[in-house]
């Protein structure tokens, strides 16, 4: 009898990583009617996107995206959403915090900040478009609340999460199963860390929002967090304003994501400025996350991302 010889092939860590989110976007292509990806242009929905391209190649992304828009965010993220949506001809729903609170439906916060304010323009954009799949960037890295979070994670009927109604994922099976008027949120991304995010960003060669990148910027200094001077209000008296040579880790409400100061300049750069550092993207950057210890679960229960 002739000896024959295997070729065992195994995939690279990113290789694995990229797998797994493509299988879990198809899962959610195959078992939804209505889903959508949530897309700020920030470079883990960016990702996203690549992902799905790429899972569905060559026929198109079978979603929408939507945004929801605080009225507060960088310029330069809206450009680029802008770009992206007109270069992948897909179809782009917006979700304005603005308009529901010129409606009466949200005031504006004391502190300036308007991204608790975006659940309810989610919850209402989900209702009305009768979404029943939410893909969301986020990644049990970022924060502790997130790391509770399953790939698919249930809502009920008022787009709450319950972390007592987690199902469990064994093998790599996910459970889409809702009632009506219930929705999942599904995160591609759950498995991968800040650093796997930017290898993949270098070895996909992925376009990015310019202010991940060092830039000179005009901020201020509050709580120890480097803010961009904006309409939300922001310097108040006592916060002089300097220009400085910073970059974002994350991208959210201009007055609650601060700048890091760097000197990166390019993909490699980042990748070794976050290998040496100690402290979590949102941990550095994100002042909303700062207002109590469980800030993230408790907006997560009330249905933020």
């Amino acid at each position: 009898m002739r000896a024959t010889t295997r070729t065992r092939h195994i995939l690279s860590h990113l290789d694995a990583l990229e797998a797994e989110s493509v299988h879990i976007l198809r899962e959610v292509a195959a078992e939804f009617e209505r889903p959508v990806l949530l897309f700020s242009g920030g470079k883990d929905s960016t990702v996203m996107l690549h992902l799905a391209r790429k899972a569905f190649l060559p026929a198109p992304i079978p979603f929408q995206l939507l945004h929801v828009d605080t009225g507060h965010n960088f310029p330069e993220t809206l450009d680029f959403r802008d770009r992206m949506v007109d270069r992948f001809g897909v179809r782009l729903l917006v979700a304005d915090v603005q308009s529901y609170i010129d409606a009466g439906d949200l005031r504006e916060r004391a502190d300036g900040t308007r991204n608790p304010l975006q659940t309810l323009p989610l919850l209402r954009a989900i209702e009305a478009n009768r979404f029943d799949a939410v893909l969301g960037g986020g990644r049990r890295d970022e924060e502790k609340a997130r790391a509770k979070e399953r790939v698919f994670s249930l809502r009920d009927d008022f787009g709450q999460w319950d972390p007592r109604r987690q199902r469990p994922e064994l093998w790599r099976l996910y459970n889409g199963r809702h009632r009506p008027g219930e929705h999942m949120r599904v995160f591609p991304l759950s498995n991968w860390t800040e650093l796997d995010v930017w290898d993949y960003i270098r070895a996909e060669d992925i376009e990015l929002p310019s202010l991940y990148y060092t830039h000179r910027r005009t901020v201020f200094l509050r709580d120890g967090m480097w803010l961009a001077p904006g309409s939300w209000g922001g310097p108040g008296d006592g916060e002089p304003v300097q220009e400085r040579m910073v970059r974002y880790r994350t991208v959210g409400d201009m007055s609650c994501t601060g700048a890091v100061d760097s000197p990166a300049s390019s993909v490699d750069e980042v990748i070794a400025e976050i290998a040496a550092s100690r402290v979590t993207e949102r941990g550095s950057s994100r002042a909303d996350d700062r207002m109590s210890e469980a800030a993230m679960e408790d907006r997560k229960r009330e249905g933020y991302f």
